[in-house]
């Protein structure tokens, strides 16, 4: 039986590998994509996911469209990173099955957990706007999901944003902490993203004879010379695509519970994971940490998924 998934996204590279690895596994069903401002623009953020949908005949999935800033501080995007309009590769335009309607994502959020009563796992790989005010809406939300799995954060290790802050989180500060706070998240963060790469041998196994073949190995090697150097890395970190590694196969992550807070004020502390390792605040924890993960499953389910839709695309092209 297929896990039923919402995922909210920023379309971005390593999200875009992570929607293909979750639509192609029979372990999720992806009921829906909701989107968030990040990576680029929410416009732009919209138009790949549903060009996503497009280049891989999934376009049952149904878009909305959520938040197009932060909560309270300015937009700040990363098309230096992902490329034009925030996402690498030639993809196809998207057609009408998959305009969004004219409800907001954060509603969709909540309308989706409601009607899944316990069962829907909540994927949420952009920065927190949407999920923040669907808890607004819905302070029940917590109860309603089975799981909320947040790539985001640096809890024990350096930040790529500031040398405290993950991406996401800096993006959008306020909505982190009011996640982070009240949701019971399970947190992903650059602790154990930062190694979550495919190696370059992988990719040149994958096929590139196709249009989504040679987006594919774009999204794989986004970073450039520099960043890799920077981080002492060889491949570019997908770092979304772990955490529905995890939906799918229950155990690639180890996790440990805290007390978690979020910095919201100043530049050093904006979007800073604060983490009570040592118990000094006596307080309850909040959720849990990944602080280990089985790469090697990682990399294996990753390929084959990959394959998979990168062959089943190919073959119905063809066909």
């Amino acid at each position: 039986m297929s896990r039923p998934v919402l995922i909210d996204t920023d379309p971005g590279c390593d999200d875009a590998v992570a929607l293909l690895a979750a639509l192609e596994h029979d372990a999720l069903e992806v009921v829906e994509l909701t989107t968030v401002h990040g990576n680029a623009p929410v416009d732009d953020t919209t138009r790949n996911a549903r060009a996503i949908l497009e280049a891989v005949d999934r376009t049952d999935v149904p878009v909305a469209r959520g938040a197009d800033r932060p909560l309270l501080v300015d937009l700040d995007t990363s098309e230096e990173i992902h490329g034009e309009g925030g996402l690498r590769g030639d993809l196809p335009d998207p057609g009408p099955a998959t305009e969004p309607g004219d409800v907001h994502a954060a509603r969709r959020i909540v309308e989706q957990a409601r009607a899944h009563d316990g069962d829907l796992a909540l994927a949420a790989i952009g920065p927190l706007t949407n999920v923040a005010l669907a808890h607004a809406m819905e302070p029940a939300l917590p109860e309603l999901l089975d799981d909320l799995l947040v790539m985001g954060g640096a809890a024990f290790t350096s930040g790529n944003v500031t040398p405290l802050a993950e991406a996401n989180f800096h993006s959008d500060p306020h909505a982190a902490r009011r996640v982070v706070r009240d949701c019971e998240p399970t947190i992903v963060g650059l602790d154990v993203t930062a190694r979550a790469a495919v190696p370059p041998e992988r990719i040149a196994g994958l096929t590139r004879d196709a249009p989504l073949g040679r987006a594919l190995s774009e999204w794989l090697t986004y970073y450039d010379a520099d960043r890799l150097e920077r981080y002492g890395i060889d491949a570019a970190a997908i770092h979304d695509a772990l955490v529905l590694a995890e939906l799918i196969d229950d155990g690639v992550l180890e996790t440990a519970s805290y007390p978690m807070e979020v910095g919201t004020d100043g530049d050093l502390a904006r979007g800073a994971l604060v983490v009570d390792e040592n118990g000094v605040t006596g307080d309850a924890a909040t959720g849990e940490v990944a602080v280990e993960a089985d790469y090697e499953r990682y990399r294996e389910l990753m390929s084959a998924s990959l394959e998979r839709v990168l062959e089943r695309v190919g073959a119905e092209l063809s066909g």
